[in-house]
């Protein structure tokens, strides 16, 4: 079962958080399999690659809007919640990878820039021709 070391206050907040586990209690009744259940550490991965197949899984969740309404009603700080990655209590369009960013960026196809001298050269020959 998907839980969180989140405490929750007493009042609003701690009613929409109870709704919340309510349905995630009672949607295996109802023929639902929910994508959280099968694998929580996805959900509150390091990796940015994680992140985003976790927020993929709960596109076709059942209760997704009211585990965002929650998450956000919580200002849960960290984690995916309602299909959105949470950082620092706000949600973020993606996570950025740990470490200095890229001076220059990869390439269309992705794969990682190898060059020699030679290569150098070659380019600029072919710049001239």
């Amino acid at each position: 079962m998907l839980t969180t070391s989140v405490p929750i206050s007493e009042g609003a907040e701690a009613q929409q958080g109870e709704a919340v586990g309510t349905l995630l209690d009672s949607a295996p009744a109802l023929g639902a399999e929910l994508p959280c259940r099968r694998d929580p550490d996805l959900w509150f991965a390091e990796s940015p690659g994680e992140l985003e197949q976790a927020k993929s899984l709960c596109a076709e969740c059942p209760i997704r809007a009211e585990c965002l309404a929650g998450a956000l009603s919580r200002g849960e700080p960290w984690g995916v919640w309602g299909g959105e990655i949470f950082e620092r209590g706000t949600v973020i369009a993606r996570k950025r990878p740990r470490g200095r960013p890229r001076k220059h960026p990869l390439p269309a196809g992705g794969g990682a820039v190898q060059s020699s001298a030679a290569d150098a050269r070659r380019r600029g020959q072919e710049k001239a021709a």
